[in-house]
């Protein structure tokens, strides 16, 4: 038996793929499919089925990728009318060398979910996996609200009946396979473990212990962020992902060309650190650290304008490219030649937001002419307390609250580490907010200076 599972960092997806035999089946895969099928070669067989566990709403899916490379049907649930692939029904089963997949279908996160129960022909009443999508995480549920306003409470009774029902009655030795990991924004309070147990969860999951009215008035109070790309994800994934290519290769942008670009509509992603960006950076452009772009791009950046990446080096552009590509950013344009050092050097119009330490900071912010902004998400704000006298506004909505912030008084914006206030800075400078200050270091370097924090 062949079990592997890929893991895109930032968006803490996971894809599977389980095979026996000559036979494989992929399980959610991810656009850049290559080292899948490489693995799947690699181990003498070939992928002659691909499922979708739902339709995914936080990453672009790569079941048409895959399946125009390697020819294997694609399977999804029935709930929905997808412009592809072939509708699943509960009891349907698939057979892999010695191995059998067997549908069930387990709505709650989504109408259309379902979840893929393992087990082996000499075996078969002993479910050895269970692959459940984003009906189970390890420590956690999935998200209910994405069926709009009104839905919540049907979709959260349904997802108990899902893992009451069809999920918890496979035994407790039943390895989960979820789609997702900790960090990811299909939950709220997903664990560190990759893989988890239906006994385990049964015995320590907090949700699991609820009966069914408490269990859908706990997701009914749920309440998650939801970046726009999310609608952009729901539709391509539904309709199959446009005729644009995979993996384009990303083209070298002189200075002078991008300053043509500049002149028109472009996108400038700058990855660099806090601190570079803020010594100097192109105008109007984005402050995205690296790992960052999994987690903000598709609050901020649209799916038409080219993107053109800035950095200093201009190393490990694949792995930055591959995020891009893993949220459907095809129109990647390509990358500063030089870095950011050629683009001082050509006279490039340059602009800086001020930085400073928490030991500055704690000298500035009692002066009332300062506005103190938070940026972190709502649960780190509560959890981790925050300055007196802030303000709250999570970094990706910042750009619907802009009338919140005044341009009249300097501003101090402050996260957990200075990473997501430096994006914060940028967003605000596109909107004509310039007096604007990044703390360095964030809550975590006030704290460890001993400076007081307000729960």
């Amino acid at each position: 038996m062949l079990f592997r599972r890929f893991v895109s960092e930032g968006i803490a997806h996971f894809s599977y793929l389980i095979g026996s035999g000559t036979e494989a089946a992929v399980i959610d895969p991810r656009r850049d499919c290559a080292t899948c099928l490489s693995t799947a070669a690699a181990n003498g067989m070939r992928i002659t089925g691909i499922f979708e566990t739902h339709r995914n709403e936080d990453y672009a899916v790569g079941s048409c990728e895959l399946s125009g490379i390697c020819g294997a049907p694609i399977y999804h649930g029935a709930a929905l009318p997808f412009a592809y692939g072939i509708p699943v029904h509960d009891g349907d089963r698939f057979t892999f060398g010695d191995l059998v997949l067997t549908i069930r279908e387990t709505p709650g996160h989504t109408d259309e979910s379902i979840s893929i129960v393992v087990t082996d022909k000499e075996n078969p009443g002993q479910p050895y996996m269970v692959f459940t999508g984003d009906l189970l995480f390890a420590g956690d549920t999935g998200r209910v609200d994405l069926g709009g306003n009104g839905t919540k409470e049907r979709m959260a009774g349904d997802m108990y009946d899902s893992i009451s029902g069809k999920i918890l009655s496979l035994g407790d030795g039943t390895i989960v396979c979820p789609a997702h990991g900790a960090g990811s924004v299909c939950g709220g309070a997903i664990q560190d473990r990759p893989l988890t147990t239906v006994g385990f969860e049964r015995r320590t999951s907090p949700l699991l212990k609820l009966d069914r009215p408490a269990f859908i008035a706990q997701k009914n109070a749920e309440h998650h962020y939801f970046p726009p790309y999310f609608r952009t994800m729901e539709q391509f994934n539904t309709v199959g992902w446009p005729g644009r290519s995979l993996n384009p290769l990303l083209e070298p942008v002189t200075p002078a060309v991008l300053k043509d670009l500049l002149a028109g509509d472009v996108q400038v992603v700058d990855i660099r650190s806090p601190t570079g960006f803020a010594a100097g950076h192109i105008p109007r452009s984005f402050s995205i650290w690296r790992e960052g772009i999994s987690l903000f791009a598709g609050w901020v950046l649209n799916y038409e304008t080219k993107i053109v990446l800035v950095d200093d080096f201009n190393t490990d552009l694949d792995s930055v490219q591959k995020q891009f590509i893993r949220l459907g950013y095809d129109n990647l344009a390509g990358y500063l030649i030089g870095g950011f050092i050629s683009w001082a050097k050509a006279a490039g119009e340059t602009t800086q937001i001020r930085i400073c330490s928490v030991q500055e900071a704690v000298h500035r912010i009692p002066d009332d002419s300062f506005f103190v902004l938070d940026v972190r998400d709502r649960k780190n704000r509560k959890a981790q307390g925050h300055i007196e006298g802030s303000h709250h506004v999570y970094v990706g909505e910042l750009p619907d609250h802009i009338s919140e912030i005044p341009k009249n008084r300097p501003v101090i914006v402050y996260c957990d580490a200075g990473y997501k206030s430096s994006l914060a800075a940028s967003i605000l400078a596109r909107h004509g907010i310039n007096r604007v200050t990044n703390m360095l270091g964030g809550l975590t370097a006030w704290k460890k200076a001993g400076y007081p924090v307000q729960q």
